[in-house]
């Protein structure tokens, strides 16, 4: 889903770009990783890649670890031996969601399931293995080519009169389509160096989320308020995920709900 829009607006703004899907590079094999940078030799690498099934990874530990933790130092390492940056993606479950303003770079981590402690790992990984390396920390990331939030509103609106979506989880919804333009960004200036906080402007529940997305859809369908205890899960997810930044000249995008518009008006086009 983000890797997609990377290549493409890379590719706009005229770099050469060589994409790697999961089917081209299993990243947790760190020879075929050192393999291709050594024959691609890249001024800069950015790694979208992850095990991103957060309750899946409370049972699947060993996967998560190979793709989030291991598999990212690898891609690092990798980038290192060929004179390249590293610019990698993580997320906003490295913190508890404890806080009730917003999480900036320095703050204490404490993930609160296996999916958040493999992306902390990564991120460890990552900075031991390449100094000229920059961790942008995004969340609630939706666009097209992978499941995401707004897609699923989508399709139950379509064929419900209601639903019903959480109000006590807050974070920031963030259009794939303006992250990626900020990683090349990164890519660009290799000496903006360590943690990022990069996610949509502003900040909103799920339930207010839903309620964008169908207004800005047309789609009648009410959003009726519930509670995270309503739906268990067998992760735990962060009650405020809400990103901001103590950085000097931070990159910083649009409102999400511009992110929303955006996407849906490429649906249209599509």
């Amino acid at each position: 889903m983000l890797g997609r829009a990377v290549v493409e607006i890379a590719q706009r703004l005229g770099h050469d770009v060589r994409a790697a899907a999961r089917g081209d590079l299993d990243i947790t094999d760190a020879g075929a990783v050192a393999h291709m940078l050594a024959e691609v030799r890249p001024r800069a690498v950015v790694n979208c890649a992850a095990y991103t099934h957060v309750d899946g990874a409370e049972t699947d530990r060993g996967s998560a670890a190979a793709v989030n933790g291991a598999g990212a130092g690898h891609v690092a390492a990798a980038a290192a031996e060929v004179g390249a940056s590293i610019v990698h993606v993580s997320t906003d479950y490295v913190f508890d969601g404890s806080k009730r303003q917003p999480w900036v770079e320095s703050d204490p981590v404490a993930p609160l399931g296996v999916y958040g402690e493999t992306k902390l790992a990564g991120e460890v990984a990552v900075a031991a293995a390449n100094p000229a390396h920059a961790i942008v920390r995004s969340s609630w990331l939706f666009g097209a080519g992978g499941r995401n939030f707004v897609d699923t509103m989508l399709a139950l609106g379509s064929g419900r009169d209601e639903v019903s979506v959480v109000t006590d989880q807050v974070g920031c919804p963030t259009w794939t389509g303006h992250l990626a333009g900020a990683l090349v960004e990164l890519a660009e200036r290799p000496l903006q160096t360590g943690i990022h906080h990069i996610a949509g402007g502003g900040s909103c529940s799920w339930n207010e989320l839903a309620i964008e997305v169908f207004d800005r859809a047309g789609i009648d369908c009410r959003v009726l308020p519930t509670t995270t205890a309503a739906f268990p899960r067998p992760a735990a997810r962060p009650a405020y995920s809400v990103l901001g930044s103590e950085r000097r000249a931070p990159l910083v995008l649009p409102a999400w709900q511009d992110g929303v518009a955006a996407y849906l008006a490429t649906q249209v086009t599509a």
